[in-house]
């Protein structure tokens, strides 16, 4: 079976962390490109034109959290991407696709123009609700059963998330700081390394085997947006051919 695969990745997913995870992450480092760029990028158009409904999301308390995400995005772009060329009307990507920027849709937009998913959560009563999403490369979850939802819900099927690592989960949200964001990695092996994969047809494995040769990892950053104050949660996904 053939897929879209990275030959390596970025961070030691062995030594591993205790839930959450969470580490600081220099602003300049947020966004990434890597070998698996264009073939990613062709796959969340793919998605993005065929699919368009299972892959993007926006209810109307996030709208103008996903306008601000825009802005910010290009922000950055110019400021740290220097692959990337940021026009008034259009982004030139790193391998040579132009992006025309629509304003009216900007988590579709958003979806063409960079690597990661992109998940907004904002504060609604004593939790952080997702309010938007760009999410082509879900893995083992469907946006549709999770957008406008908090993240208590959001994490039910995880064993590991039980009330205490939701309350540490929920501080982390509420405490992260304009300029100053949080990132952290998790780790699963496939038996199939198809990145959208809304529900595994055999449930991903953390050990491994002969049965699960993929690695799948997903380096996870949460960033605060200035004026709108929601959280950005970005996911860059690394699918890893263990046997290679």
């Amino acid at each position: 079976m053939t897929g879209i695969l990275q030959k390596s990745l970025p961070y030691d997913v062995v030594t591993g962390r205790p839930l959450p995870g969470i580490a600081p992450l220099t602003l300049a480092d947020w966004l990434m490109v890597d070998e698996a760029f264009g073939a990613q990028m062709a796959e969340r158009a793919r998605l993005l034109r065929d699919q368009r409904e299972d892959v993007l999301a926006v209810t109307p308390e996030g709208a103008a959290a996903a306008q601000e995400l825009l802005e910010v995005v290009l922000g950055w772009l110019a400021a740290h991407a220097p692959l990337y060329k940021v026009y008034a009307d259009h982004v030139t990507r790193p391998d040579g696709a132009r992006i025309t920027l629509d304003h009216s849709d900007p988590m579709g937009t958003l979806g063409h123009l960079v690597q990661e998913d992109l998940c907004l959560l904002q504060r609604e009563g004593d939790e952080h609700v997702l309010s938007a999403a760009v999410l082509c490369f879900p893995a083992s979850w469907r946006l549709a059963d999770k957008i406008g939802r908090p993240l208590t819900s959001i994490h039910v099927p995880v064993p590991e998330y039980d009330a205490g690592l939701a309350r540490r989960v929920q501080r982390l949200f509420d405490g992260v700081q304009v300029d100053r964001p949080l990132w952290r990695f998790n780790a699963l092996r496939y038996g199939d390394p198809t990145l959208h994969q809304p529900r595994s047809r055999v449930q991903p494995s953390i050990k491994g085997g002969a049965d699960y040769p993929y690695l799948r990892s997903e380096r996870q950053c949460v960033v605060r947006l200035p004026k709108t104050r929601a959280c950005v949660f970005s996911i860059h996904t690394f699918v890893i051919d263990e046997r290679l």
